[in-house]
């Protein structure tokens, strides 16, 4: 068989939210890309499923048009105002991911499945510039002579791709971050997650908030309930993958449990129905800054270890490191420059100063879950107090806000206070 040889200006691995974020801005901009996907779309993938505010507005950078769309349509996308915060005491925080909310404005974030939000994506994907090839398994990757080359095959043969920069979109087992950060790759994710369908939960807030169930059993991770529409609910937890292996923890049957077992959980699945089966994938959590590319290569989204080590948050980083992605590949195409010098530079600089500082406090806060007596304590002064609970607020809409959750002083200055 003759390997067929294409050329183009880029090469995206993997078609989820970070490659569908680099293409579409690839698309704007003009430069021709072919992305390599091993599945074949409507496919699922294992997920919370919440859509924060930047989901949002990466979609409203790459077309408002879509925006609109997913917001006209409440029998897909499901709005979302805010999230509730339970503490291992089992008080509830309800924080409003806005304080400004009118009657013409649109909520910030939306819950929908993966299988179909994925596809909503995938179906915006194809242009004059972007060439999709489903079904596809990669069977090398190569970059001589500035140049990044894939050996891979379809239901149509064997092709040969070749570009001046490749960019890795392929999840938490990255072929890419394989192949060219091998010393940056550890053999386990940070985090495990595990996700289940109920319909029939019962007691969902009236504004379709998220709920993170910090339970001691759980501590540092959390058991996470997420409205979806037609009245399905999205259930699952997250834990580190240190805290599993040395506590010898069953995920499933820690799952199962608190949901049939726990005093303030279980009556709200009384009539509850769990919907297909429960499944479980890695979690490659934001940490230490690494490098997130090379001579000729870059990485996004999950491939990346961007998911935010507090909330989980995995497609907004995923779309947004794919926007930062396709402006770099801009800029390298006028420069006739795709060394690791400039896409450091280009890329991997701007991502941490967009996204570093929040991630950082993250990470911050995610070590703060160890302290239960510490949650407690923020959880009932916020109860008992109208102006912490709006100073909270403010801090998930102000990134520099949000960094006085992380500081000593925040905690000493509310305990003196009312």
């Amino acid at each position: 068989m003759n390997n067929k040889k294409l050329e183009t200006a880029a090469i995206i691995i993997g078609a989820g939210p970070a490659g569908a974020g680099t293409s579409f801005f690839l698309s704007k901009y003009g430069i021709p890309h072919i992305v390599i996907e091993k599945e074949s779309f409507p496919r699922d993938k294992v997920c919370g499923d919440a859509c924060s505010g930047k989901t949002a507005l990466v979609i409203n950078r790459a077309n408002p048009d879509w925006l609109s769309e997913i917001r006209n349509d409440e029998n897909t996308f499901l709005p979302s105002w805010g999230i509730t915060f339970v503490a291992p005491n089992g008080k509830a925080l309800d924080i409003p991911f806005t304080t400004e909310r009118t009657k013409e404005k649109k909520a910030p974030g939306f819950t929908i499945p993966r299988l179909v939000f994925d596809d909503f994506l995938f179906k915006k994907m194809p242009s004059p510039y972007c060439t999709i090839l489903q079904e596809a398994s990669v069977k090398s990757i190569d970059i001589t002579d500035g140049k990044a080359t894939v050996q891979m095959i379809d239901r149509n043969g064997e092709n040969i791709i070749s570009a001046p920069v490749i960019v890795g979109a392929d999840g938490d087992k990255s072929i890419v971050r394989r192949n060219f950060l091998s010393e940056h790759t550890t053999p386990k994710t940070s985090a495990v997650g595990l996700r289940a369908y109920y319909e029939g939960v019962s007691g969902m807030h009236p504004d379709n908030f998220i709920e993170l169930h910090f339970l001691p059993e759980m501590l540092p991770g959390y058991l996470w309930i997420f409205p979806l529409p037609g009245g399905m609910t999205n259930v699952g937890v997250g834990i580190p993958s240190e805290i599993i292996r040395k506590k010898k923890i069953n995920l499933r049957e820690l799952m199962l449990k608190t949901v049939t077992r726990n005093p303030q959980i279980a009556s709200r699945f009384a009539k509850a129905r769990l919907v297909n089966k429960i499944q479980g994938w890695g979690l490659p959590m934001a940490g230490e800054q690494q490098p997130l590319s090379g001579d000729n290569f870059m990485l996004t989204g999950d491939a990346a270890s961007l998911i935010d080590p507090f909330s989980g948050e995995g497609i907004g980083n995923a779309l947004y490191s794919g926007m930062l992605a396709a402006e770099a590949i801009q800029e390298a195409k006028k420069r006739n420059d795709y060394s690791g010098v400039f896409l450091k530079t280009a890329y991997d600089d701007v991502v941490y100063k967009r996204l570093g500082d929040e991630l950082r406090v993250s990470a911050a806060l995610q070590r703060l879950c160890k302290y239960p007596w510490l949650f407690n304590f923020l959880i009932n002064k916020a109860y008992k107090s109208t102006s912490l609970r709006h100073t909270i607020s403010g801090m998930f809409a102000d990134m520099n806000s949000r960094e006085q959750l992380s500081k000593p002083s925040f905690y000493l200055k509310i305990l003196f206070n009312k």
